[in-house]
């Protein structure tokens, strides 16, 4: 017989027995794709190595129904009626073994030990695409896993803590497209490739000491990255030549001597006892190396840097003390102008504003100093629930909208005092509180529209850490921030051609001397410096990063962030309100109250009492910026008040 004429035979006869009217064999691969096909056939050839079932109503393969099948390499089941995995009993091949099982989308559950029957030495198990929902804890009992592809099972939410428990592996481990959220304590010392795409719900990573195999993972999110980036080995997870091998270079460095010769190092091996393997001088030491070189993606960016949300200790330690300083300062000016007893003036009211501005900026820098405290040296961790979660919305908004109104109420203050003292004369023109509260409807609707706008799609608070609206990919994003910050920009000016406006108006009256004048000068220096150094930097290098051309980093903005950013939250309180006379009285008129300082309290009565008097006595027009009269306190330009 030639060897053409029994190859021949030896093909022809894989397919001997193979009579399914709805399947046929090509090879010695089985193949079933009919929806005639309700049950597996009891025909399938002995030497089988590949079975394929598609687009078949089966709806149970009975235990069995695979045994004998010494030789399968691969088994394919996609698009049928199964309800449950097969049962892959006593199927013994000592070779690789392929199960194909996806697009079931009736498959619910993987049960306990539903691989038993399999004893290959290596087993690549992919069941995605199916309809999982549940697997139970030891369900790949018994099994060689070499790969296995849970991927695009988009209702499966978790893997039990022991559902690799009696496995040796999996050596690849893909869960993406699904919506677990935490991966087992347990069975994941094996795993050398992890991957995780669009797996959303996969937020938090465990200790990272169970990757003790780990060379590449991708992920969802950039921050699970950073985990890896300064991750050392322990001493129990490196081969134990390399122990030998540091006990070797401890001794050369200690005697000054190099054991260069084979025979030299065989003897210092045995000097000590140790049983060493003469091929060490092939070993990869760089597998000795405690620094691990895991290959993960996506890479960080320049917005989610591997660092903590303060990403300096300095910066942990100031944001702290200014938070505290913001909110104490604006939350003791809200409460004396609240409980005084004085008319509810323009001026008054317009602080009032203010302070809850700023107070709330102070909040703001508070809330991400906690956060930043709770997730110190762990962000990677956190930093999906913390920029993707309510938190960052919340606090974005928040700042955003204080900011805004800050801004915003700062404005109108100096535009109010400045028609006050341009109009002096002119009752008629004079602004009324109801005038006031108009306005100020006006700004909290517009800081509280643009605060809203990112939640809304428009830029987002989560891109960075500190939750500012730093999204500039779409156009209307990009808008909208160059928009706010021309506009603080705006702002600014204006309140700068205000002050130089009531200066040389004070300064032109004939009741102000050249010392007070200069006096003038420099508190209202002291307000437009104030308001250059809150506004000017941030403004500058934010509006660069809009036209995206970035000047600096998001770790150099946080600096931005703590010494600039809430500059007027904090010298506000005590420009517009701490330092004045008016306030002082007020303040301790309030004590007086609880029993404290009676007498500086009654010192401040006389003289109410007396500056009545004095204005109702008076001749000629009253001055601008009156010392006592009500509706001048806590005036923009504090004049008299700042001694």
């Amino acid at each position: 017989m030639s060897p053409a004429l029994a190859c021949l035979l030896l093909f022809l006869g894989g397919c001997l027995g193979c009579q399914h009217r709805a399947c046929r064999c090509l090879g010695r691969v089985f193949i079933c794709q009919e929806s005639q096909v309700l049950q597996v056939p009891r025909d399938i050839p002995a030497n089988t190595t590949e079975l394929r079932f598609f687009l078949t109503k089966m709806r149970v393969i009975p235990k069995g129904a695979f045994a004998g099948l010494v030789d399968l390499e691969k088994m394919l089941i996609s698009n049928t009626g199964l309800r449950f995995l097969p049962t892959v009993h006593k199927i013994h091949s000592f070779q690789k073994v392929l199960l194909d099982i996806q697009d079931n989308i009736n498959i619910r559950t993987i049960e306990r030990n539903s691989f038993m029957g399999l004893s290959s030495e290596s087993v690549i198990l992919w069941l995605n695409k199916n309809g999982i929902q549940d697997i139970e804890n030891h369900a790949f009992n018994g099994t060689y896993l070499d790969e296995l592809n849970l991927s695009d099972n988009h209702n499966l939410e978790k893997l039990p803590n022991e559902v690799f428990q009696g496995a040796n592996g999996p050596a690849v481990l893909d869960i993406s497209s699904t919506k677990i959220s935490f991966l087992p304590s347990h069975g994941l010392e094996l795993i050398k490739k992890l991957r995780a795409r669009s797996t959303y719900n996969l937020k938090k990573l465990p200790d990272l000491s169970k990757f003790r195999s780990l060379i590449e993972a991708n992920f969802t999110y950039p921050s699970h990255c950073c985990a890896f980036t300064n991750w050392k080995r322990q001493k129990t997870e490196l081969h134990p030549i390399c122990s030998i091998s540091q006990v070797k270079q401890d001794f050369e460095e200690k005697s000054g001597k190099k054991l260069q010769r084979r025979s030299a190092v065989e003897d210092y091996i045995s000097n000590y006892g140790a049983r060493f393997d003469l091929a060490e001088n092939e070993f990869d030491y760089g597998l000795c190396n405690e620094v691990i070189n895991v290959a993960c993606s996506p890479k960080p960016d320049a917005f989610n840097p591997c660092e903590d949300i303060m990403g300096y200790n300095i910066l942990r330690v100031l944001i702290w003390f200014i938070s505290i300083l913001a909110i104490t300062g604006n939350t003791v000016v809200l409460i004396i102008l609240i409980s005084s007893q004085s008319k509810l003036t323009v001026p008054r009211f317009l602080m009032c504003n203010l302070a809850f501005a700023d107070l709330c900026i102070g909040i703001y820098l508070l809330f991400i100093a906690s956060v930043d405290i709770q997730t110190k040296s762990q962000y990677y961790n956190y930093a999906i629930d913390w920029q993707t979660g309510a938190g960052c919305n919340a606090a974005g908004f928040f700042t955003v909208f204080a900011s805004e109104l800050s801004v915003y109420t700062l404005t109108v203050i100096t535009l109010e005092r400045w028609h006050t003292i341009t109009y002096a004369m002119q009752l008629h023109r004079k602004v009324r509180l109801r005038h006031a509260v108009i306005i100020m409807i006006f700004g909290w609707m517009f800081a509280f529209t643009v605060a809203l706008l990112p939640i809304f799609g428009v830029s987002s608070y989560m891109k960075v850490s500190i939750c500012l609206p730093m999204d500039i990919e779409t156009p209307f994003a990009q808008a909208y921030v160059i928009f706010l910050l021309v506009l603080n920009v705006v702002t600014f000016v204006i309140i700068c051609v205000c002050y130089i406006c009531i200066y040389f108006t004070v300064r032109n009256h004939s009741v102000v001397s050249s010392s007070s004048d200069t006096n003038i000068a420099k508190r209202m220096a002291i307000l437009i410096f104030t308001d250059f150094l809150c506004m000017a930097p941030i403004s500058f290098f934010a509006i660069s990063a809009s036209l995206k051309v970035p000047l600096i980093t998001v770790s150099n903005s946080k600096i931005l962030l703590v010494l600039f950013y809430p500059i007027n939250s904090c010298a506000n309180p005590f420009l517009y309100a701490i330092f004045t006379k008016t306030f002082r009285r007020d303040f301790f008129i309030l004590l007086s109250k609880f029993g404290c300082c009676e007498m500086q309290a009654q010192i401040y009565r006389t003289e109410i009492s007396s500056s009545a008097h004095t204005f109702h006595t008076r001749n000629g027009h009253c001055p601008p910026a009156s010392k006592n009269n009500d509706d001048a306190i806590y005036s923009s330009v504090p004049l008299n008040h700042l001694n």
